[in-house]
């Protein structure tokens, strides 16, 4: 195609909505409490401003939720035809129905204080209510409304490719999945399990690249890892505590796609429809000018600013509706199991031995969190800031952050979205997961202490 073919206006039209994507979603801001992303600037803006409201609102919106379901689950699936998007969002299969009511009835005991303590109390309820879904519904609101940003106007059409020569041979993955990682690792692990599920429905992604972007991919913000380095009380070691991570999470990510349970999924699309996407680089073009020509192809096709505001309501109704009854269900099942039977500490037992051959000192105590972390990322940390030994607490928090699979957040969302996984699939990755990186860790922490 002949270059003459773009207006100027469309090569802005890429360019600039691009860079306010990346600087919303990508750009680390020097702020009183450390490094973190305008996005989360705003998050954190919102949620004190609306701190004494935010549990009923979130009461509400789950509550609303299951009765919007309910209504749907009796009227048939005719209720929203009009509305293919109320339909998708409410008529839903019957194990998620009675999720989203489970969720509702816990919502309103949390708010209410009804029921058993083991419900409400500060370490279950409070925690998800209180605490959690307050930052869900602050950056769901804003990541959901400037997703389209990096979606639609060329960004990721761009990126993919340059970073298929990195992508494919290393993950067996699209070169478009770089910004997933990055979104996540600079933003937050939600943002990256969204534009996942995202380019997914949208046919970018087979079943197995989004299984492996999901569980893989959609790392730990620098914002999290922060706060999991400064429980533990080694807030000055956070730059070699962040590299042990990255170090322990690539090499996950270069043994996670190539055995089972991600290995085996199909590598066919959501929709018989969907082909494969264009990432070969055709003569006559470079990576880089068939990456910049692809994106403003797709900026071309992005002319209605109505269009761009309705897809950003519509993510984050789908963020709230859909995910929020899901993290409030299981997360707060996972958080009764953890903080009221010795499940964890039975399942903890055989790490024991493993750990005093690896020479962690209180091998006893770090057991017990090894599995915690499956419920909530940062129980672990909370369960091991007690514990002397400095190098087993750097160890048990860095693990934490490379497990990578927690049903209060990550779990939940992945469950929720569209991406092929199951629980059971989720908990196999999260006990993979801790098999690699645990002595990549130890390893590096012997080094360290």
């Amino acid at each position: 195609m002949q270059k003459d073919t773009y207006k100027w206006t469309d090569h802005l039209k890429f360019i600039i909505p691009s860079l306010i994507g990346i600087f919303l979603f990508m750009t680390p801001v020097n702020t009183d409490q450390g490094m973190t992303i305008p996005i989360a600037i705003l998050s954190n803006w919102l949620q004190a401003l609306l701190k004494d409201q935010l549990s009923m609102i979130m009461m509400i919106i789950i509550v609303v939720t299951a009765i919007m379901t309910m209504i749907a689950k009796i009227a048939g699936k005719e209720a929203f035809q009009k509305t293919p998007f109320f339909q998708q969002l409410f008529y839903v299969s019957t194990f998620w129905t009675i999720t989203r009511i489970v969720a509702a009835i816990f919502a309103i005991m949390v708010y209410f204080r009804l029921g058993s303590e083991m419900i409400y109390g500060p370490d279950t309820g409070q925690l998800l209510l209180g605490d959690l879904l307050h930052v869900l519904f602050a950056v769901f609101l804003f990541a959901g409304l400037f997703l389209p940003l990096l979606m639609n106007f060329g960004l990721l059409d761009f990126f993919g490719t340059l970073m298929t020569k990195i992508m494919r041979p290393l993950f067996r993955l699209p070169g478009r999945s770089s910004i997933d990682a990055l979104a996540s690792w600079v933003g937050d692990g939600t943002i990256g399990v969204l534009l996942t599920s995202k380019q997914y429905e949208d046919g970018y992604y087979t079943k197995r690249d989004a299984a492996v972007i999901g569980t893989t991919f959609s790392v730990v913000s620098i914002t999290f890892t922060l706060v999991v380095i400064d429980q533990v009380g080694l807030i000055q070691m956070f730059v070699p505590f962040y590299l042990t991570v990255i170090a322990a999470g690539v090499i996950a990510a270069l043994i996670m796609p190539r055995i089972p349970p991600l290995s085996l999924k199909a590598n066919t699309y959501i929709s018989e429809a969907e082909g494969d996407i264009e990432e070969e680089v055709p003569t006559g073009h470079n990576s880089l000018t068939f990456g910049y020509k692809k994106a403003l192809e797709q900026a071309k096709t992005e002319t209605s600013v109505y269009k761009f505001f309705k897809e950003g309501g519509q993510n984050i109704l789908d963020m709230w509706m859909g995910v929020a009854p899901i993290v409030m269900a299981f997360g707060l099942i996972a958080l009764i199991i953890a903080t009221y039977t010795p499940v964890f500490s039975w399942l903890g037992l055989p790490f024991i031995p493993l750990l005093e051959l690896m020479q962690v000192p209180n091998a006893e105590a770090a057991s017990e969190t090894i599995l915690i972390g499956f419920a909530d990322m940062f129980l672990p940390s909370i369960m091991i800031s007690t514990v002397e030994a400095e190098i087993t607490r750097f160890i048990i928090a860095a693990l934490s952050v490379t497990q990578l699979i927690y049903m209060s957040e990550v779990g939940g969302l992945l469950l929720g979205s569209k991406i092929p996984v199951s629980f059971w699939n989720l908990f196999v990755i999260f006990l993979l997961r801790t098999i690699i990186t645990l002595p990549v860790i130890v390893l590096i922490a012997h080094l360290l202490f």
